[in-house]
């Protein structure tokens, strides 16, 4: 073979391993990372394994909100930060809910 030739034959199959590798992950699995993140200004609550868990806007530890037989997600905040209100599935039943957002500071 000729260089040229050698040359696009190595870079085709690099390409089609690399296309191949890459292309795996993508349809899989349902991704395992944190889905619906809702802002406030200084929080961030998302929803994971069925739970809503919270975490500063300036990083650190998560820590868990919800804790029941049931799926919360699709948390949303209150315009004001005070409230948090979710979609919760108990007993086959969907209905929405709120929560105290921790931390928040309620006007007297």
């Amino acid at each position: 073979m000729f260089r040229s030739q050698r040359m696009f034959r190595s870079h085709w199959i690099f390409l089609t391993l690399l296309l191949f590798v890459s292309g795996l992950p993508a349809g899989a699995e349902p991704p395992r990372l944190l889905q619906k993140p809702t802002l406030s200004r200084d929080q961030i609550v998302f929803s994971f394994a069925g739970d809503l868990w919270i975490v500063s806007r300036n990083g650190g530890d998560a820590r868990r909100l919800t804790v029941s037989p049931g799926i919360e997600t699709d948390p949303v905040f209150s315009p004001d930060g005070t409230q948090i209100a979710f979609t919760g599935q108990y007993d086959g039943n969907t209905d929405v809910y709120t929560i105290p957002a921790p931390g928040a500071c309620r006007a007297a």
